[in-house]
């Protein structure tokens, strides 16, 4: 979990910090090309009082003239006066010239605009709140993005590839650029508000990283990774994810079953309006001891697996264990307020009561 002793508004400042990092970059930059130009300044002053015999203000202004081309001082008597002419005249109009350019740098090449929408979007994420934070913006990222959407639920993508970017900007879809295994990324895409993190970087590698960082940033955050070998199943486990997903094992699983059950779908998804999902009982909660019928209010229990047996259709009478999966079918709203159900009841108290008379109120309407 997040360290109880950091202020809440830390994480928020180190992110609006990472915002702000190209201005503070340019800033330095023009800070110090202003800090050459007066140590350039003094030193001519400096050169003309010892050559031509002047004030130091009158030498400094002499400076100044000749540094901005402007003439309006007489020509220097001596030798070494003239030098001194030379060298602001050379190195003066340089520095300037070297400051205008990057001062047009920062504005022709877009970067003010690129901070400015940013710092907008930044400010989107920040108002989000139980979102999903999916790592990764691959065809499996891009993928969960398309169900997140079609659910209508809350996310935010961390990829660190400037393509992505670009095509998430296209679509309109909330983005952090950066690494998902950094620590100060997780935290500008919320993590600390987040609902889950969803791993889903091409490598392995990676995804065991992301995983290792958003556990020790959250302990109770939900981790789903994704494991394109399945020796990395055990340690993504390890390092902290409830969940691991192999897709080639899951498509390959999914193509098997299609040849040996041509009559089956294998479409999880049952149609555009309904789908259907496995929810865990746990131990504990306060549905336990409750019948199938109490908890099931809009959304139809097609399956009860308990252990290593499995009931279709269980009778409306049926006590609920803990440890039991109910197999349950309905509309995304359904079956979020029977999730919700179960969410409260781990908390216990008044949230769990309100969830179930919500639920049997959705089954009388």
């Amino acid at each position: 979990m997040s360290d109880p002793a950091r202020p809440r508004g830390h994480d928020h400042d180190r992110s609006r910090a990472a915002i702000h990092a190209p201005l503070r970059a340019f800033a330095r930059r023009i800070a110090l090309l202003g800090l050459v130009a007066v140590g350039l300044l003094l030193l001519g002053a400096l050169g003309l009082v010892l050559s031509e015999g002047v004030s130091l203000w009158y030498g400094f202004r002499w400076a100044l003239d000749t540094a901005a081309t402007v003439g309006g001082f007489p020509q220097p008597h001596t030798v070494a006066g003239q030098i001194v002419l030379i060298a602001l005249i050379v190195l003066g109009v340089g520095t300037l010239f070297y400051a205008l350019a990057t001062i047009a740098e920062f504005f022709v090449a877009g970067h003010l605009g690129d901070l400015l929408g940013a710092r907008r979007a930044q400010k989107m994420i920040d108002s989000l709140s139980h979102h999903h934070i999916v790592c990764g913006f691959g065809r499996v990222g891009r993928q969960v993005v398309r169900d997140l959407q079609a659910a209508r639920a809350r996310y935010v993508v961390v990829d660190s590839n400037a393509e992505s970017r670009h095509l998430a900007e296209r679509l309109g879809i909330p983005f952090v650029e950066g690494d998902a295994a950094d620590d100060v990324v997780l935290q500008q895409a919320g993590i600390e508000r987040a609902r889950s993190i969803i791993a889903c970087a091409d490598s392995d590698a990676n995804n065991v990283f992301i995983t290792l960082t958003a556990r020790e940033l959250r302990g109770d955050i939900a981790i789903v990774a994704r494991a394109a070998i399945e020796d990395t199943e055990k340690k993504l486990k390890r390092a902290g994810a409830d969940r691991v997903i192999s897709p080639y094992k899951a498509s390959g699983t999914e193509m098997a079953r299609l040849a040996l059950h041509p009559q089956l779908s294998g479409v999880v998804d049952v149609d555009a309006e309904y789908r259907m999902e496995e929810i865990a009982v746990r131990d504990g909660a306060e549905v336990v001891g409750q019948t199938v019928g109490d908890i099931r209010g809009g959304s139809m229990i097609v399956g009860l697996r308990r252990g290593a047996d499995f009931q279709p259709q269980p009778p409306a009478e049926t006590p609920l264990l803990g440890g039991d999966v109910i197999v349950a079918m309905g509309t995304p709203t359904a079956l979020e307020r029977l999730e919700g159900l179960l969410d409260a009841a781990r908390s216990g108290g008044a949230g769990a009561r309100g969830a179930r008379d919500g639920l049997r109120t959705g089954q009388d309407d």
